[in-house]
């Protein structure tokens, strides 16, 4: 179903310490035709969000020196990223770490390991709007 959506040319930010996620995540991303950005961490990713200005940032929650929690409060502070979509990555599926999520400012959450489709399906959802 993700295959239908025109997913090329929108810039995906991956924020993981893994990285087979990283790599994997790249690799469905790129044959929809995304423009992939990887970061290994939220140090790594707010010093490369400001160069790239990704439409989308999946973002890890545990990862070492700045979690993902700490990452997507701090780009949800950014008055020039703000309104990116962050969809948080965890392998962890429970309702405090859905709600502590929110709490950030998440968009979406999406339990690793995660398949293309709904990966795909998460950036469809949340891409900018294309004028035609």
């Amino acid at each position: 179903m993700a295959e239908a959506v025109n997913l090329n040319g929108v810039k995906v930010m991956v924020i993981d310490d893994s990285n087979t996620i990283r790599r994997s995540a790249e690799i469905f991303l790129v044959q929809a035709g995304c423009q992939v950005v990887l970061a290994e961490d939220g140090f790594d990713a707010l010093a490369k969000i400001a160069d790239h200005h990704p439409d989308i940032i999946f973002c890890d929650i545990m990862m070492p020196r700045l979690d993902g929690y700490q990452t997507c409060a701090l780009i949800k502070k950014n008055l020039r990223f703000g309104t990116t979509p962050v969809i948080m990555l965890s392998s962890k599926d429970g309702l405090f770490d859905r709600a502590r999520g929110r709490m950030v400012g998440s968009d979406e959450y999406l339990t690793k390991p995660f398949t293309k489709d709904s990966l795909l399906k998460a950036v469809a959802a949340h891409m900018p709007q294309r004028v035609s």
